[in-house]
C-alpha cells in the first residue's frame, strides 16, 4: 500500500503541474462541460470519435489538484480506446473509488490511474476525481448539459 500511496502523490504532483492534453481541441466531434461545486473544479472535455474509436481527447479548464490531475491522466488513457473500452474503464475506475470491498488495484492493469485508489480514503474527494470521467460519458452520449457532481 505504501507503493500506492507514493504513486498517488507522486501523479498527482506531476499531472497538475504539468497537464497532459491540456488544450482546446477545434475539431471535436463530442464536448461536454462539468461542474463540482463542492471544490469549485470547472472543467470541458473535449474528443474526437472516429467511428467507434477515440483519437483524440484533450481537456480544459481549472479546478483543484486532484480533479485536474485525473482529467489528465484520463485523456492519456483514453486515447486509441474504442468508446465500449472507454464505458468499461470509466466503470473499473469508479468501482475503484467507491467500492469499500475494492481490491489493491493492478498496476500493470491500471497504468497510473492506480494511483486513484487513495482517494477512496477521502469520499469528499471522490466528486473530484471523477467530475472529468462523467463529463466525457456525458459527451459521448452526446447530452447537452452541464455535468453536475452534487
Amino acid at each position: 500500500m505504501d507503493e500506492l500511496r507514493d504513486l498517488y502523490q507522486e501523479i498527482i504532483l506531476d499531472h497538475n503541474k504539468n497537464p497532459k492534453n491540456f488544450h482546446v481541441m477545434e475539431d471535436a466531434t463530442h464536448k461536454s462541460d462539468g461542474h463540482n461545486p463542492l471544490c469549485g473544479d470547472r472543467l470541458t472535455v473535449y474528443l474526437h470519435v472516429d467511428g467507434d474509436r477515440i483519437t483524440d481527447v484533450s481537456f480544459q479548464g481549472s479546478g483543484c489538484a486532484i480533479s485536474k490531475a485525473s482529467a489528465s491522466v484520463m485523456t492519456t488513457a483514453l486515447k486509441g480506446k474504442t468508446v465500449a473500452e472507454a464505458r468499461e474503464l470509466f466503470h473499473k475506475f469508479q468501482d475503484m473509488l467507491t467500492r469499500e470491498d475494492a481490491a489493491i488495484p493492478d498496476l500493470d492493469e491500471f497504468g497510473q490511474l492506480a494511483a486513484f485508489a487513495g482517494v477512496r480514503e477521502f469520499p469528499v474527494r471522490v466528486k473530484c476525481a471523477t467530475l472529468s470521467w462523467h463529463t466525457t460519458m456525458a459527451a459521448l452520449d452526446d447530452e447537452n448539459k452541464i455535468v453536475s457532481t452534487e
